[in-house]
């Protein structure tokens, strides 16, 4: 499959109002924060827009004509997002807040189960966590993979263990085979690491958890919006991502699970329309993903990302991310082309996806990002929500620059040659 051509990245950009008011400024701005948001082309705004002015009501909340056409909406939002990430059914999505509020949906309705009556929901007690049980992460996680599983373990009295990373932040095949055991009840692990750009092997992970028993969720923030991702035949028990990383809307992330492990899960939040009987001394809860969808839900957030898988599958995720792969090498050799700039995940770019991140030696992370927002290139920097990670590899923070299909070459060396501004600039002597 062909990358995408620069002419056609330029026709990508023209369907995005951001970069379209970008290209007609001469001088400005460098967008390579697309991992932390990304900016939604106009089918995406239009669709949210369009809904709100012509079709908005109350979902699932009546019979009127109104009702139904939002509900259609709503719940063919959810068909095309299942489609998009290999999804078997739509009732296998969960609407979310965001990533972090869905992975702790799952973290708390675990802990529901091993709670009281675990809210009456049927076979729950195959989550239950016994003491000398373990919960095992890695030592790369983004914070929201990691301290909703610090909790559970805390309030369940199970194991919390993590896989070290390496010396360029990343871990192996192997060194998850050593960390499972017999006593692993949950391994959460992400799919592209936020800071090293590092793709774990995910299907040969989920079978190396699944025998010895453990209940694998995946992390795919970083990426479902970037390379073609089947969940189904991935095997993971669990998923989460966000809509606003892959040209959707603020507000809205998904909870995706395999049919029999929803059945079982007991909601961490309750309310209405996730209920089918109450009665002044107990509830019943509605079957997925109903059940973990209580009050009203951000109806037009979930027809806006509709729209966004739809942009996405039309421009084909083969091709962007043939793209996005041309434009991280680009990236990874300027870096290893430049004294001074030490490169955080591996050096090969085929083992990366989306993003680079760099310690500049002798600056802050935070100094290094103001010259190059002078400089007209915006960038995150940070810990990006991993300090764990950034401790490992001994320094506090990182320059981040994250490309998506709407990336140019020219971005790409514009925040390459303000690196190297930075150094000139702040005096930072390096050895070639």
């Amino acid at each position: 499959m062909s990358a995408l051509s620069n002419a056609e990245v330029a026709e990508l950009r023209a369907a995005f109002p951001y970069f379209a008011h970008l290209d007609a400024t001469p001088g400005s701005a460098a967008y390579l924060d697309s991992a932390a948001t990304s900016q939604r082309p106009s089918v995406v705004l239009d669709a949210e827009r369009r809904f709100l002015e012509s079709a908005n009501a109350a979902v699932h909340r009546g019979t009127s004509g109104a009702v139904g056409q939002a509900t259609e909406s709503f719940e063919g939002a959810r068909a095309a997002v299942a489609e998009f990430v290999g999804a078997p059914a739509p009732e296998q999505i969960v609407w979310a807040e965001n990533a972090t509020d869905a992975l702790n949906i799952l973290a708390l309705g675990i802990f529901e189960a091993n709670a009281g009556d675990a809210l009456g929901v049927p076979g729950s007690e195959r989550y239950r966590l016994e003491p000398g049980d373990e919960i095992l992460v890695t030592e790369s996680e983004h914070h929201a993979n990691l301290i909703p599983w610090q909790r559970l373990a805390a309030k369940t009295g199970a194991t919390f263990r993590y896989i070290p990373v390496r010396e360029d932040g990343t871990w192996t095949l192997d060194d998850a085979r050593e960390a499972l055991n017999a006593r692993t009840r949950v391994f959460a692990f992400t799919h592209v690491s936020n800071v090293t750009g590092y793709v774990a092997p995910v299907a040969e992970l989920v079978e190396l958890a699944h025998a010895v028993g453990a209940v694998t969720v995946l992390d795919a923030c970083q990426s479902v919006p970037h390379i073609p991702v089947d969940l189904g035949a991935l095997g993971v028990d669990f998923a989460a991502f966000s809509a606003h990383k892959m040209l959707g809307p603020n507000g809205l992330g998904v909870l995706y699970g395999r049919p029999e492990l929803l059945d079982a899960l007991p909601p961490s939040r309750t309310g209405g329309s996730a209920i089918t009987k109450v009665t002044m001394e107990s509830a019943l809860y509605m079957p997925p993903p109903m059940r973990f969808e209580p009050g009203t839900q951000p109806v037009s957030q979930a027809v806006g990302l509709g729209a966004a898988v739809g942009f996405l599958s039309q421009v084909g995720m083969d091709r962007a991310a043939s793209r996005e792969h041309e434009l991280v090498e680009r990236l990874v050799d300027g870096i290893a082309a430049t004294p001074g700039l030490r490169l955080l995940g591996p050096a090969d770019a085929s083992k990366r996806v989306a993003l680079a991140a760099v310690s500049v030696e002798g600056l802050h992370a935070h100094d290094v990002g103001q010259f190059l927002d002078e400089q007209g290139v915006l960038v995150r920097v940070g810990h990006h929500c991993a300090q764990p990670l950034h401790r490992a590899l001994g320094i506090a923070s990182s320059t981040r620059a994250s490309v998506h299909l709407t990336t140019t070459e020219d971005e790409i060396d514009r925040f390459l040659d303000a690196l190297r501004g930075a150094q000139r600039y702040f005096g930072v002597e390096v050895s070639a």
